[in-house]
């Protein structure tokens, strides 16, 4: 059956303002490097303050990820919540402007939409402070049936599990999708996100999901392991596809009856690895969508990550579709 879309995603509507700065700063704001540290409207103010010239990009995990996808020729879709303010408005028409259908509700007399502080430092490492907003008032109502219906692959991002009412939607989410044999993508999304949520996201796991991505840490923290094959032990067999990022070392494919390795795509300098993950699951679930062999559908993540780490934003700069053609032509 021919569906209008290939991807659906759903996630945290966020605005990313991007700057370079140091280890001093770092220390100088009591920030969490590496990570993700949720912040509110008083932490975020003194720490923009504090940044640098940045740069102003639409964000959130899934969202970037559509971005990437719509980059690589496929057709997308995406839900989330947003403010009635410039912000919103921004976000929407950034969505618009890359090919992605965006579904959502303005909201109207309540917190502002969300935005994200991210402070690169010299070794390419970006350290994000999230002022939430209105991204989490993302709930059941917001949730699109038919779009879900009609789409081939849901991609749910795991940093939207931080408030119930959001989280009550994604379980309607992957009930429709189960119904509809729509299949379900999820990102762990942050090592600190599975912390707060391991229960939760290993019934999700092991119950409605498809596809699963994670990077090493966040694998091994969800399992508690104490190294990584113990981890891949532990998650082999919970859902159909795991695929995990190793940074340069590239990454591993996982299904119940398989394992294989993928190498990174070189990349000539690393400048800001905001986005990596988000851009290799566009490449992979771009393959899924077009039942390619998953090795395939990994380097096509390994490119795309590549192309998004060698400079500043956590969307591609460069048409992701071209880049496939001139690997497959070298």
């Amino acid at each position: 059956m021919t569906r209008k879309y290939e991807l659906c995603g759903l996630g945290n509507a966020i605005v990313d303002v991007i700057a370079s700065g140091t280890d001093e700063l770092l220390a100088a704001l009591d920030i969490q490097k590496g990570g993700m540290t949720l912040i509110d409207q008083m932490r975020a103010q003194k720490i923009y303050n504090a940044m640098g010239p940045g740069k102003e990009t639409s964000g959130g995990s899934a969202a970037n990820t559509m971005a990437g996808f719509a980059s690589f020729g496929g057709k997308g879709a995406y839900m989330g919540k947003v403010a009635d303010d410039q912000l919103g408005r921004i976000f929407a028409h950034d969505l618009k402007a890359v090919g992605i259908d965006f579904f959502y509700t303005p909201l109207k007399g309540g917190p502002e939409t969300a935005s994200c502080l991210i402070i690169v430092t010299p070794d390419a490492q970006r350290s994000m402070n999230t002022f939430l907003g209105a991204c989490v008032e993302f709930s059941e109502s917001d949730v699109d049936e038919a779009v879900i219906r009609d789409s081939q692959i849901i991609y749910l991002e795991g940093y939207l599990f931080d408030k119930d009412t959001a989280k009550a939607a994604y379980l309607k989410a992957t009930k429709i999708a189960k119904s509809a044999g729509t299949k379900v993508a999820l990102t762990l999304s942050d090592s600190f996100c599975v912390e707060r949520h391991r229960a939760d996201f290993q019934n999700l796991i092991k119950n409605d999901v498809d596809i699963l991505f994670a990077n090493e840490t966040e694998i091994m923290a969800l399992y508690q392991s104490k190294t990584f094959d113990d981890a891949v032990a532990s998650v082999r067999g919970q859902c159909d596809i795991i695929a995990i990022t190793r940074s340069e070392k590239g990454s591993v494919v996982v299904t119940p009856e398989t394992m294989d390795t993928v190498p990174a795509a070189p990349v000539t300098k690393v400048v800001d690895t905001t986005g990596a993950g988000d851009q290799y699951a566009a490449g992979f679930l771009f393959g899924v969508s077009r039942g390619m062999a998953l090795v395939d559908c990994a380097a096509l993540g390994s490119l795309a990550a590549s192309e998004v780490i060698s400079h500043v934003g956590p969307r591609p700069e460069a048409s992701l579709a071209d880049l496939a053609h001139q690997g497959l032509a070298a």
